[in-house]
């Protein structure tokens, strides 16, 4: 083991346990971000709560149905409940009958994933625990009547290699107390003080999540939603200071500015090198992130789609968090299952260039679509999204000579690829891919590369 690689771990881990972070963005930006979820590349996302009982449009059912234009949804509640039926009624039919805490968590780690996070709480206000500062209005109280955080984290925390996360709305859309601070241009902020700190302090107490993902920042500054006192918190006192990470959306103008990771936007996937760690939040259901019954599946990523979203996104220094939206009765669906289990079954193969890689000098190529580079322990990787034609495949940016070998991982063990130069390229004789049983896209990996 390289001992200057242990004493920089071990610097970074003092440099978290012993820094004290002060109240403001200068102290908050200059902690270190643990280093796990570098390494670990690849989350799932899970949004669920009661928006999946209409699951209609989206998880911003009740937004769009109350204050949106969109005339399908007052048609769809007209159509389908009694006049007067409120959202709240909908609480009652969020039953999670079905939800298996241990059968998502066997999914999740079949899936390749090392991380996972629930949403806590989204912008309905309506708690996935049983929250004091949700009375009436959260999982426990209504519904299921189960600690719904509670049972999924410890069946995750099952597998040693996923860590547990939670997702968490600062805003509330219809919260009273949200909607008067507001009218008072946030020169007062009872909102924030008697239920948004409050509720975070419980969750980060009471089930001590190694993310804390949060949202809901767009309409309020920083200052207001008391980010950088809290976050000094959570680095210097709380039970997850020295292992926690953080996103960047803590007020309208932090969005890809300031916090740990960078979420930037939704489904932020830029394809280029980014200067900060960033993520790539996105969703199987190309339009929702919970479930929705009338998707088609067309609109569902395809296998191709999602792996290609994985190593580009690796390639340019981000994670992943792939989304998943439970039903109402707690069932993740067959076909984002089948997504899920075809992820992990090309992460098992290819996995290597994926989990603790870093970006390489180029990160994709300029003689063919569709190829990605990563690096690892001395090794460069090739991601090779699309087969090329008569299986030549034609590379720009390695530099190779007599010593370099190159190999697919997964195909016929170590089995080596011949390859020849090519001007200032090489090309790379493929073997006839109806006679792998290794998964596509193939993986390339390079030894001895110079540059």
């Amino acid at each position: 083991m390289n001992i200057l690689l242990v004493l920089g771990s071990l610097l970074t881990t003092l440099t978290v346990s012993t820094a004290k972070y002060e109240p403001n963005w200068g102290s908050i930006d200059a902690r270190p971000l643990p280093g796990w979820y570098d390494q670990a590349k690849v989350g799932i996302f899970v949004h669920w709560g009661v928006f999946a009982v209409p699951s209609f449009g989206s998880e911003w059912f009740w937004k769009n149905w109350i204050d949106s234009n969109q005339t399908k949804y007052k048609n769809f509640m007209e159509a389908n409940y009694r006049p007067g039926f409120a959202y709240q009624d909908f609480g009652r039919d969020f039953t999670a009958e079905f939800f298996n805490p241990d059968e998502w968590a066997e999914i999740f780690s079949a899936a390749g994933a090392k991380y996972v996070v629930l949403t806590s709480k989204h912008h309905d206000g309506f708690a996935l625990w049983p929250s004091k500062y949700a009375f009436g209005w959260n999982a426990k109280d209504v519904g299921p009547h189960r600690d719904l955080i509670g049972d999924l984290a410890s069946a995750v925390r099952q597998y040693p290699e996923m860590k547990f996360g939670l997702y968490h709305s600062l805003y509330e859309w219809f919260n009273p107390l949200w909607l008067e601070d507001k009218k008072n241009d946030f020169q007062t902020n009872n909102f924030v003080h008697g239920k948004i700190i409050p509720e975070m302090h419980e969750l980060i107490e009471n089930y001590a999540p190694e993310v804390l993902w949060s949202d809901g920042e767009w309409e309020a500054p920083d200052w207001y939603w008391n980010s950088t006192a809290f976050l000094s918190w959570l680095y210097n006192e709380s039970p997850v200071r020295d292992t926690v990470v953080t996103n960047d959306r803590w007020g309208h103008e932090t969005l890809c500015t300031h916090g740990g990771f960078y979420t930037c936007q939704d489904r932020y996937n830029p394809g280029v090198l980014q200067p900060h760690k960033w993520e790539n939040a996105m969703t199987i259901d190309k339009h929702s992130w919970g479930f929705r019954r009338e998707a088609k599946f067309t609109d569902i990523l395809t296998y191709e789609e999602l792996i290609e979203q994985i190593v580009s996104t690796v390639s340019c220094g981000g994670n992943i968090l792939v989304n998943v939206g439970p039903s109402k009765e707690g069932k993740i669906m067959p076909i984002y299952e089948e997504r899920l289990r075809q992820m992990g079954k090309w992460l098992k193969v290819n996995g290597e260039a994926i989990y603790g890689s870093k970006p390489w000098t180029y990160q994709n190529e300029t003689l063919q679509t569709g190829v990605w580079y990563t690096r690892r322990e001395g090794y460069v990787y090739a991601s090779v999204l699309h087969w090329p034609q008569n299986n030549l495949l034609t590379l720009h940016r390695p530099e190779v000579g007599q010593n370099n070998e190159v190999f697919i991982l997964g195909y016929g063990g170590s089995a080596k690829v011949k390859w020849h130069t090519a001007g200032k390229g090489l090309d790379v004789m493929l073997p006839d891919v109806s006679q792998s049983s290794a998964p596509l896209p193939w993986m390339l990996k390079f030894t001895n590369i110079t540059n």
